[in-house]
């Protein structure tokens, strides 16, 4: 939903910031594994009790999700990038919830469970959409020029970190707001189906 008004101020200073890394002859994906492997760390830095260390590796970590796509942009755009990019994260948004359940099992894991669950259901109907309107040659822009179909929802990549910074920044409250995002990525989870009725059926 942020993520249109968000890319308008973001966008600038990433693109300068990837300029001057591609200059040093950095690839995008090795961007992309570097983004990975800090969110990792975020995740375990969050389960060993240190979530405010964890949100300043979940920045760094997103850094690198920006900064991969536009060094991309500015080299060679790939398949695989793309899909390193999508792939890893998936698997960066269901370390930071994990994190949580181990730091406080008692409190945080059926939380995070739910959380979890909604994630993995978004995230089903996003990449199914994207192989179907890619089958039919839909395409969009609205997010910028991207690998696949980008379909849009209520929650999105702009309000997945601002839950995650929530979380670190309030840990005891872990589980209403994951409570709350989980009914928005499930939200959008539901409006994502009914779009796919309307577009497919």
């Amino acid at each position: 939903m942020l993520d249109a008004i968000l890319r308008r101020r973001i966008d600038p200073p990433v693109e300068r910031l990837a300029a001057r890394l591609v200059s040093y002859g950095l690839g995008a994906n090795a961007v992309t594994v570097a983004g990975l492997a800090i969110g990792i760390g975020a995740a375990a830095a969050i389960a060993l009790g240190s979530p405010l260390a964890g949100l300043v590796l979940i920045l760094v970590s997103r850094l690198c999700d920006g900064l991969d796509g536009a060094i991309a942009k500015q080299t060679r755009p790939t398949d695989l990038g793309g899909y390193l990019d999508i792939t890893f994260d998936f698997v960066f948004y269901g370390a930071i919830p994990l994190g949580f359940a181990a730091l406080d099992p008692a409190e945080n894991a059926l939380p995070a469970a739910v959380l979890l669950l909604t994630f993995y259901a978004n995230g089903a109907s996003f990449l199914a959409y994207a192989v179907l309107a890619e089958k039919r040659q839909i395409t969009t822009d609205v997010r910028g020029k991207k690998s696949f179909f980008f379909s849009t929802g209520l929650a999105e990549a702009s309000e997945t970190i601002i839950a995650f910074c929530l979380f670190c920044l309030f840990p005891a409250w872990f589980p209403v707001i994951a409570y709350v995002f989980a009914a928005m990525t499930a939200w959008t989870f539901v409006t994502r189906v009914w779009l796919a009725v309307k577009t497919f059926g």
